[in-house]
């Protein structure tokens, strides 16, 4: 099936009452048949649902259709898109161990691997996304994740993805990456070897900020890159909270299923089965509007990129953005998705910029369908520090645009006349 059937159908076998929207299964428990049902459940004897900290009926269609979106082998759906890069890495490593992180990163996922980690004992060491040479000296024995952005939030680099995975399978190493800004629909990281792909929900796939989600999704097959492997002994080990389990073991998806049943049981950062429901109507138009939001920027990027008051414009949809190469090599049709970034004079200019726009909402938020504009240096990334900031590609000046579904022209004379006031 192509990408836009499987958005309508796929994960979904309609119920007695064939009902054709999925059921909102708005509910904390389940019956069981007897007390037999319930031990085969808790052994793994069976499959079904427990409780919905664990499983929903409405939360299992959204992963089943993520995940054949992102042509992976299974998905595990979380409370927000923190709560899913958290797992995904949490699920690798323990005190003592360390990730290898790109530099440019969302604000929340910097500050998480540099300052949040480093309490629960994972150290995080970075590295710049256009220099994969810099990851080997990183690694050793102690490294569990190596975790990039397909395309980076704010400053709009686009990772050589084959060469990062090749890095990483050299050393035996996981890699995880973020794929919120691209879809599924734009890029697929699955398919050039990457092991676990992180998602905010509450951005592209619901599409009208709607809702706070996130989801992860494993390649097929991950079990053999796990199994017998030194670096993950959790994996490979009877887990004494779960009767002795070896996750490699039982026939099925390793990575999301320990991160069910040690991480989602325990943490419990559940998504909601309502949310869940929300981001499934989401995924239905997702292969339509994403091409919108794409055609859209590029025309936005290509409007700025002119204007005298602009001293620099990240869009990789522009023949001229040194990040032009890698997304024709990695995005389908070389869209690029409605997220870019642009440099003013300076922090002043910038604020007055984003406050003069009319169209344009002043909200720390991507993917919407209406278009929004944020000055990360006051907002997303504030709690940053100047080096800090560099690293990323913030700059006082620049200023973050998440461009929507509305009529292009009617977004770039709104951009015109705040530039010009």
């Amino acid at each position: 099936m192509t990408q836009q059937t499987k958005a309508l159908h796929a994960g979904y076998e309609k119920d007695k009452q064939g009902t054709m929207v999925v059921p909102i299964y708005q509910t904390t428990a389940y019956e069981f048949r007897d007390v037999e049902h319930a031990a085969n459940l808790f052994a793994l004897k069976e499959l079904g649902n427990i409780y919905t900290r664990l499983n929903n009926p409405t939360t299992d269609v959204f992963e089943k259709r993520f995940a054949e979106m992102e042509e992976g082998e299974a998905a595990l759906a979380t409370a927000s898109g923190m709560a899913a890069i958290f797992y995904a890495i949490a699920n690798a490593a323990e005190a003592g161990d360390n990730i290898v992180c790109a530099t440019q990163l969302y604000g929340g996922t910097l500050t998480q691997a540099a300052h949040t980690l480093k309490r629960f004992g994972i150290e995080a060491r970075f590295f710049d996304v256009h220099a994969p040479e810099q990851i080997e000296p990183l690694i050793d024995d102690k490294t569990k994740v190596i975790f990039f952005e397909t395309l980076t939030n704010p400053s709009i680099d686009v990772a050589d993805i084959e060469a990062i995975v090749a890095i990483a399978d050299k050393y035996h190493i996981l890699t995880v990456v973020d794929n919120t800004v691209a879809t599924p629909i734009l890029c697929q990281p699955l398919k050039h070897g990457v092991d676990i792909v992180v998602h905010s929900a509450s951005k592209y796939t619901t599409g009208q900020g709607l809702a706070i989600g996130g989801i992860m999704v494993e390649r097929k097959d991950l079990v053999e890159k796990i199994k017998e492997n030194p670096r993950y002994p959790q994996f490979n080990e009877p887990d004494p909270s779960y009767h002795g389990l070896v996750y490699v073991d039982v026939p099925l998806p390793v990575y999301t299923l320990r991160a069910r049943l040690a991480l989602l049981r325990d943490l419990g950062a559940v998504v909601a089965p309502f949310n869940s429901w929300l981001f499934i109507q989401g995924l239905e138009t997702l292969p339509i509007r994403m091409p919108v939001h794409s055609k859209n920027a590029q025309r936005v990027a290509e409007f700025l990129v002119r204007h005298p008051k602009v001293l620099k414009v990240n869009y990789p949809g522009l023949k001229s953005d040194p990040n032009h190469t890698m997304a024709m090599k990695y995005f389908k049709d070389g869209m690029c998705s409605g997220l870019l970034s642009f440099e003013v004079e300076d922090f002043e200019t910038a604020k007055r910029i984003v406050d003069r726009t009319q169209i344009f909402s002043l909200v720390v938020n991507i993917g919407d369908s209406k278009s929004i504009i944020t000055h990360p240096a006051s907002t997303t990334h504030q709690q940053l520090n100047e080096e800090e900031m560099a690293a990323c590609g913030v700059k006082p000046g620049l200023i973050r645009l998440s461009i929507g579904l509305e009529d292009a022209d009617d977004l770039i004379e709104d951009l015109k006349q705040a530039l010009e006031g």
